[in-house]
């Protein structure tokens, strides 16, 4: 096993979790229900299940396309995004 990718890797997805839409929901339900434990397993394994399928995805897709290939696509969509995020705001919000 391959620790320091399983560290990066650890470190990349707790960080990128922190404060999202999914731990607001856990902390909601697990503020509001009798049993937070179910609440603590039912997060869990969401987050497995969609880790699991974005891995398997991205493995099948580095299959067919060349490796330099997905990495000029992911750069040019989070060029994209930071791009159409500086000129376009979302709406509804005042700058």
């Amino acid at each position: 096993m391959d620790w320091q990718l399983l560290g990066l890797t650890f470190i990349t997805v707790f960080l990128a979790e922190i404060g999202d839409k999914s731990q607001l929901a856990a902390i909601a339900l697990g503020g509001s229900s009798k049993s937070p434990i179910a609440v603590f397993f039912g997060s869990v394994t969401a987050l497995i299940t969609t880790s699991l399928l974005g891995v398997i995805a991205g493995g099948t897709v580095a299959q067919l396309i060349p490796i330099q290939i997905l990495k000029g696509l992911a750069a040019i969509g989070f060029a994209t995004l930071a791009v159409r995020l500086l000129w376009y705001p979302p709406q509804g919000e005042d700058d």
